[in-house]
């Protein structure tokens, strides 16, 4: 048993923390999200990288 490893929700939380670039459902939420256009949600993605975070803060929410 000693190379069983503990199964952990990290790779989840990391997923909800990021704005996936290519994602057109992940886009369209960030945009109603928002109130901003996809194309203004893409132009933050570009500037700032795809941190969720990030990307709000950059489209004013």
């Amino acid at each position: 048993m000693a190379g069983k490893k503990k199964k952990t929700a990290r790779g989840r939380k990391q997923d909800r923390a990021r704005v996936a670039e290519g994602q057109d459902y992940e886009l369209r939420y960030e945009a109603k999200k928002t109130g901003r256009s996809v194309s203004a949600v893409k132009k933050a993605v570009k500037k700032v990288g795809n941190s969720r975070k990030r990307v709000e803060k950059r489209l004013g929410r």
